[in-house]
């Protein structure tokens, strides 16, 4: 296997996919995942679960309480919206204020202790255009800002934001992981899980996520509080 490569990754369907993507171009991946005080920490599980399908994976668990700053219905006291319309492209309240710019900048971090410059991150902005953080224009930026202020940057050794599923829609994404062998049954997108880890089928994330199964015509197999 090739140079190390750090890889964002929630346990989803997007970082799963793009983590396949990533062993696929021949990278030896570094998965990234973060503990920052999100209401939906089984996704941390799911993480975990989902990386058995990828023997010789490195798995980096962050700490990280994003909780002090609120703001949004993943970290604060705040209700996760449900049935939102789906073309909706507002800015929603389960935005996380700064989350994937502080995101990338450990994963930089990281990466320079590591001599891992390839950073993996699985935006899309076709199927949920709402975050700000997942424009091409703010993953441009912050590429040009780590070159600028890292000793890697500087040094030669330029950071590379690879972003393979920034124009996919879901079931674009979906038939992609399917064809590079990828299982989805782990893998976890509820913004507002029961206890347990069953998915509320509700909220924004499980409704694109639903649909995004629906319209590849693969089985979805996420267990449903609501359909």
């Amino acid at each position: 296997m090739g140079s190390a490569a750090i890889i964002l990754f929630s346990g989803g369907i997007d970082s799963t996919t793009t983590l396949a993507i990533a062993i696929h171009e021949g990278h030896a991946p570094v998965a990234l995942s973060f503990d920052y005080g999100q209401r939906h920490r089984y996704e941390l599980i799911a993480a975990e679960k989902t990386l058995r399908q990828f023997p010789g994976c490195k798995h980096v668990v962050f700490q990280l309480d994003l909780t002090q700053m609120g703001g949004s219905a993943l970290t604060g006291a705040i209700d996760v919206p449900k049935m939102r319309p789906l073309e909706d492209s507002t800015i929603p309240i389960t935005y996380v204020p700064g989350r994937n710019l502080i995101f990338l900048s450990v994963a930089a971090a990281l990466g320079e202790t590591l001599e891992a410059c390839d950073l993996y991150f699985g935006a899309n902005v076709l199927d949920y255009s709402g975050y700000p953080d997942c424009r091409p224009a703010f993953i441009e930026s912050v590429e040009r800002t780590l070159n600028l202020g890292t000793r890697a940057g500087v040094g030669g050794k330029q950071f590379r934001i690879h972003a393979p599923l920034l124009q996919l829609t879901k079931a674009q994404i979906i038939r992609k992981g399917i064809e590079l062998g990828v299982d989805y049954s782990s893998t976890h997108s509820c913004y507002d899980p029961d206890p347990g880890g069953l998915a509320c089928g509700q909220c924004d994330s499980c409704r694109i996520r639903r649909k995004g199964f629906e319209e590849a015509g693969v089985p979805d197999p996420t267990r449903y509080l609501s359909r």
